[in-house]
């Protein structure tokens, strides 16, 4: 009778061990997939300061999504132009060229028709 009791308590222990060693496991390999994704995204040459998120639509990478703040109203027509926080969900998506400037003068000149076409609906 207690070798029975024994040889269950053993077989207790070894299944909380190997219960144990899966769930790491399984920690380890959800762990690091992210970071092996990351490491695998590609990388895109020439994106200008202020884009928050750069996606490459061809192997070249010279054709990318871009997203980006929208330039602040008020520094719109100053020679120094400011884009607003990231925070403010005023989000510019850009399909075209991976090193267009947010604040760059085809950018401003874009955001300025923008700004006159809102104004003319109001």
């Amino acid at each position: 009778m207690k070798c029975r009791k024994k040889l269950a308590r053993e077989g207790g222990e070894k299944m909380k061990r190997t219960q144990l060693y899966l769930s790491l496991l399984l920690l380890g390999v959800l762990g690091y997939t992210p970071i092996a994704a990351s490491a695998q995204a590609p990388q895109v040459k020439g994106v200008k300061p202020g884009v928050i998120a750069a996606m490459p639509l061809n192997k070249e990478g010279a054709f990318c999504h871009l997203r980006f703040p929208a330039i602040q109203g008020r520094t719109l027509g100053t020679d120094k132009p400011q884009l607003k926080p990231a925070t403010t969900g005023d989000i510019v998506d850009y399909y075209g060229a991976c090193d267009h400037d947010p604040l760059g003068q085809e950018e401003i000149a874009r955001q300025k028709e923008l700004q006159a076409e809102r104004k003319a609906n109001d």
